[in-house]
Parts: C-alpha cells; structure tokens; sequence
C-alpha cells in the first residue's frame, strides 16, 4: 500500500521527533563520558561540546587511587546484590498470594497496598522510624530501607494472575502445597517479569544516594553515589583552577566526571544482556490492570 501525503509527513515528525529525543537523552551521559577523557582546560573553558579535546586520563588515576573510592563502591556493589534479592524475595512472596482470587480479603488488601502509592508517612516520620529500629548507620538499614515497591508488586501480581490455573490445579493433585507451586511452576514461568523487576530494583538500589546520605554517617559504610555527592559538593578543587597532578593535569569537573563514568561501567555492561527480558516483561505485565 501505498503511503498519503499526509502520513509521509507524520512518519518524518515523528522520526525526526525521535531523534531529537534520544539526542536530549543520551547528551548528558556522552558529554560526560567525552568531558572525562578530555583535556581539563578545555572542559573548565566550556571547549567541549561534541567532541573530545585532547586525551587526559589524571582525573582517573586520582579517582582510582583514592583511598575510599573502592570501599564505597564495594558498598555500592553490597547494597545493590543483597538489597535487590532482599526486595525480589519480599516481592514475590507479596504478589503470589494477592494474584489468589481464594484469598480472603484480597481486594481489601490489594487497596492498602496501593494506597502507599500515593500516601506516605513522609521524611521525618520515616527517618525516626528507622532511628526508633536502631536501623541507622547500619548496612541493615539500607537493605531494608523501602525495599519493595508498590508498582513492581502489582506487576509480578498481574504477572502471576497470567499462569493459567490448570498448572496449579495439576499441581495441588499431585500433591503439591503453595510453596512448590511458587517455586517450581510460577518462579520458572515468569523469567521475563522477574528480570524486569530485578532490573528495577537494582538500578534504583545502585542510583541511590539520598536516604544512604541520611542514615549512615560512618564513612566506611557510605555507597559510591554519597561519595560522588560529597565530591561535587565539598572537593577541595578550584572549579576554574587547573592543578599538576604527576602526568598529567586535572579539575574538579573532570574528577566529578571520571567518578560518574566509573559508577555506570557496570549498568552500561548488565542492562544490553538483559534488554530482551525487560522489554517482554513489561509487555506481559500489562497485559491485565
């Protein structure tokens, strides 16, 4: 068939629309990533714009040997693994029962559960919370610091309501009771929706930084993104003042950019991996409201 006029020119809006879209989005990540590896007079001067000046990588060796930079990201590292699996268990162990119609008061309880998506307690009420848990400057306090969350239950709930419930019905005849229905019929099928999910939590758990700043206060317990923070907020750099450093030279700007290209190595290498499983996860977890 052939195409109108008309739909010729919605097709080029659209793609040009498009392509103006992932240029805003990924702008910021290539400038830093060009800005790190570029040389520091011509970030500090605003030379940098599409293309890299130069080739410096002082900014690197400063971050690197910085004597907290790998504990804050083997923190990093902990908060995201342990709290991730933390907040998968408590999902799938909140979702499987409200996707039951034999529930009784699922409904009732299906409401609460949403109504934290709109209502909370808010941040002071929730920081003393965790103080009257003892849960502050404590790695248990971020493990469990809003570890699950509202719209990833309610999409492994839609997910798991999608089983068909002739695979339990089979199950429960031969002998089966909920747990190995969980763990060898619903977990199994649903790969796609849990690798979404996973990829949810850990993204947020690794970008963290604001209740992390809150609740700890030892050093050696902070996450990367505190000590990023801590860095574009407290360096000692002159923003404006290029300092000889061995090799080569450096500024606060570079050394913020090399921590930043440093802390998203590790999701610019998982998510490619993964992409197929997020996308059909979130497509078959729509599929019901």
């Amino acid at each position: 068939m052939s195409r109108t006029t008309g739909e010729k020119i919605f097709g080029t809006v659209n793609i040009v629309f498009m392509l103006l879209l992932v240029f805003i989005t990924l702008y910021p990540l290539y400038y830093v990533i060009i800005s790190a590896f570029s040389d520091p007079t011509a970030v500090a001067t605003g030379d940098v714009a599409l293309f890299p000046k130069g080739f410096e990588l002082a900014s690197f060796r400063k971050v690197i040997g910085m004597d907290n930079i790998w504990t804050a990201y083997g923190n990093t590292i902990f908060y995201s693994i342990a709290g991730t699996a933390v907040s998968m268990v408590l999902t799938v162990l909140g979702a499987y029962p409200l996707s039951k119609r034999r529930m009784k008061g699922r409904k009732t309880i299906t409401f609460f559960v949403l109504l934290t998506m709109w209502f909370n307690a808010g941040m002071m009420p929730t920081y003393q919370n965790f103080q009257a848990l003892h849960l502050t400057d404590s790695r248990l306090g971020i493990l469990l610091c809003f570890a699950v969350d509202t719209f990833n239950v309610i999409l492994m709930r839609t997910f798991f309501e999608n089983v068909p419930d002739s695979l339990e019905e089979s199950a429960k005849m031969d002998g089966a009771n909920d747990w190995g229905i969980l763990t060898r019929i619903y977990l199994p099928l649903s790969g796609s929706a849990l690798a979404t999910i996973t990829m949810y939590y850990f993204v947020a758990r690794w970008n963290a930084y604001f209740w992390s700043m809150l609740l700890l206060k030892d050093q050696a317990l902070i996450p990367l993104q505190v000590l990023l923070k801590k860095l574009i907020v407290e360096v000692s750099y002159n923003v404006n003042e290029a300092v000889d450093i061995s090799a080569g030279v450096m500024t606060e700007q570079t050394i913020v950019y090399a921590t930043i290209v440093i802390a998203v190595i590790p999701m610019l290498l998982v998510y490619p991996f993964i992409q197929r499983f997020f996308v059909k996860g979130i497509m078959v977890g729509a599929i019901k409201g």
